[in-house]
């Protein structure tokens, strides 16, 4: 066998998704020759994902024509050849528009392929004394067997044009055994699991993901943020994603001893126990902010703006930022004013309306609304997109208003007068009350969301659909 040393290392995508084939600088003189076969940070930069790989397995084939496969498994690997030379099959063997899609390449040293999850390997020795190497980011257990996904090496179907004629070829007579494409049940993706998914952002998630069958809703009752079993007893490395819906609200009795405990343990507590569980199974986890979490000082707040809470709401959630801030893989979306399906401060103005009640209503607070329908379209998005990983402000566009603006405008649209709403400032409104401080100002630049495509609906347009519904 001859090697082509000292190569640039390069990429070269295939008709496989995720499916990347390296070129590999091989360097050697008369004694031998040196390769780095895996060197992760040359490797991300040309786009290979940060895999994690736990474990590292060697298959020892001794003659020419040994051919093994094929063999999608739940996990990702990273292929090469340590001595010999493969011909190497690859089917996409995933649901999705892929499925049975087919690659195929011939493998020495100097070569490597990555597979994700999901993809059958094969491959076929064409020297005696061949090594296939293969790092993969799970560890193998008898178990993980059970989520194999096979395919015929025959199959006439993928028409894979084997070197070595299968009926010359050493094959087990397992892999013989394998089922023809049209009766291989495709392996389902990994799944999304949703916290807090009974709450006004887990019922628009719910509608956002309505018949994603990979998307799993866990309410208050199915997943306890505060109990230690909730975080122990799932089979994490079967989820790509958590979306945490979930939070403590109540800003004001937030501010008591009882609130305080609360608020601490929901916003931060559990949040770090996600984070844990994120971190060790190489999770995306998606997180939901508050415009709180600033002291309001600032008229218009940007992703980067150093955390400032006045009130112990606010404090929990920056205290819950801070810790998702390092979790690798991670969106803090950033929200104000959220209004959804529940008790918000939109029915409570439409029902004054009705009732025909003239409310006192705060006018020296800025912001926007974020509907809840906008939130989960915007995780969604970033999740669809791959954006980049980090924090996003998201509220609905437009002028940003006071309460007492936004309540005139509830007013209108329901058929009552907007003189009926009389503006009055924080201060007046919470004198002789207990109440959380709030910041004056919560306007979101909404400048980087918009740079990923995703450009949210002006606030009074939703705001009168809310209403029609």
């Amino acid at each position: 066998m001859t090697i082509e040393f000292s190569k640039k290392l390069t990429a070269t995508v295939t008709p496989i998704p995720g499916v990347v084939l390296y070129e590999l600088p091989v360097h050697g003189d008369n004694r031998g020759w040196f390769k780095e076969n895996w060197q992760r940070e040359k490797m991300m930069a040309l786009g290979l994902p940060d895999f994690s790989p736990v474990q590292n397995n060697i298959s020892f084939n001794k003659k020419a024509g040994t051919t093994r496969g094929i063999h999608a498994e739940p996990w990702d690997k990273f292929i090469s050849v340590a001595t010999g030379k493969i011909f190497g099959a690859w089917v996409d063997l995933r649901e999705g528009e892929s499925f049975g899609a087919v690659f195929t390449a011939e493998l020495d040293p100097s070569q490597a392929i990555f597979i994700p999850r999901g993809v059958g390997n094969a491959f076929q020795t064409l020297e005696d004394n061949t090594a296939y190497t293969y790092l993969v980011n799970d560890h193998w257990s008898a178990d993980a067997q059970d989520q194999y996904t096979f395919l015929n090496l025959a199959d006439e179907t993928a028409a894979i044009a084997w070197p070595i004629p299968l009926e010359q070829a050493e094959l087990s007579e397992k892999d013989r055994a394998h089922p023809r494409l049209a009766k291989v049940d495709p392996m389902p993706p990994k799944r999304t699991l949703v916290v807090g998914a009974d709450g006004q952002l887990g019922k628009a998630l719910r509608a956002a993901y309505a018949g994603d069958a990979s998307v799993e809703f866990a309410a208050r009752a199915d997943f306890d943020l505060t109990a230690e079993a909730s975080y122990t007893g799932r089979a994490w490395k079967n989820y790509s994603t958590i979306i945490n819906a979930a939070a403590y609200t109540a800003v004001d009795t937030a501010e008591t001893l009882q609130g305080r405990a609360a608020a601490w343990a929901i916003n931060a507590t559990a949040v770090a126990q996600l984070a844990k569980v994120a971190t060790a199974y190489g999770i995306t986890l998606v997180h939901v902010s508050s415009d709180y979490v600033f002291d309001g000082s600032t008229e218009v707040h940007i992703e980067d703006e150093t955390l400032t809470p006045l009130g112990v709401y606010g404090q929990s959630k920056a205290a819950g930022d801070t810790v998702v801030s390092v979790v690798p893989r991670h969106y803090i979306v950033r929200t104000s004013w959220v209004i959804g399906q529940g008790n918000n401060f939109v029915r409570t103005m439409a029902s004054l309306a009705d009732r025909g009640i003239a409310p006192r209503v705060v006018n020296d607070q800025i912001g926007r609304l974020s509907f809840t329908q906008d939130i989960a379209a915007c995780i969604k998005h970033l999740l669809e997109a791959g954006a980049t990983y980090g924090v996003y402000n998201l509220s609905n566009d437009g002028e940003p208003q006071s309460w007492a603006d936004i309540a005139a405008d509830v007013y209108e649209l329901s058929g009552a007068s907007r003189d009926a709403v009389t503006g009055v400032s924080t201060e007046e409104y919470f004198e002789g009350k207990q109440a959380a401080p709030r910041p004056l100002n919560s306007t979101l630049d909404l400048a980087r969301i918009k740079a990923t495509n995703f450009f949210p609906q002006q606030s009074r347009l939703r705001l009168a659909e809310y209403l029609k519904d």
